[in-house]
């Protein structure tokens, strides 16, 4: 199966991601932000790879840092 996992911390983000390329559309999906959640679990879904992310970030700020490491981790995994 083709799998990988990545992890990404700064100053502004805490990021991990699980991935499975070979999967069913199984995600698991929380990184605080309700409309990247759903792009990211529809990726999943009709990618039909599996998909798991944890993101922490400074959303008191905005969603900026969050959405952007979460494609960079995403992207390198």
């Amino acid at each position: 199966m083709r799998t990988a996992a990545n992890e990404r911390k700064t100053k502004e983000t805490e990021i991990s991601v699980e991935l499975n390329l070979d999967g069913t559309g199984v995600y698991d999906v929380h990184t605080g932000i309700g409309f990247l959640d759903h792009m990211l679990e529809q990726l999943s879904r009709h990618s039909l790879m599996d998909l798991k992310v944890r993101a922490k970030g400074d959303l008191h700020i905005d969603g900026h840092h969050t959405t952007e490491d979460c494609g960079i981790v995403i992207g390198s995994a």
